[in-house]
């Protein structure tokens, strides 16, 4: 299963690294070690602000785990789900 692009809760470090998440009614734990995610490369002649994005597995209390993408609407100041595999 693949979700896409939706707003969720994550609580990070002190340093900005995932460690927790709400999402779907549910709350997560990060599982294993936090990837960050590349910016966007499609640039012209500057490259974009830094924003923070992650990869990382994380794990309902229920037992069900997903990949999740991350990425940080600086504008908004909220994270945003960019994707979930099951």
């Amino acid at each position: 299963m693949l979700i896409t692009s939706t707003e969720i809760a994550v609580w990070t470090t002190p340093a900005g690294v995932p460690e927790r998440l709400f999402w779907d009614g549910a709350r997560y734990l990060v599982t294993d070690t936090p990837t960050p995610l590349e910016p966007n490369v499609s640039f012209v002649t500057h490259p974009p602000a830094a924003t923070p994005a992650w990869r990382f597995q994380a794990t309902a209390a229920n037992g069900r785990s997903f990949v999740f993408d991350i990425r940080l609407d600086a504008a908004r100041g909220r994270w945003q789900l960019l994707r979930a595999y099951e």
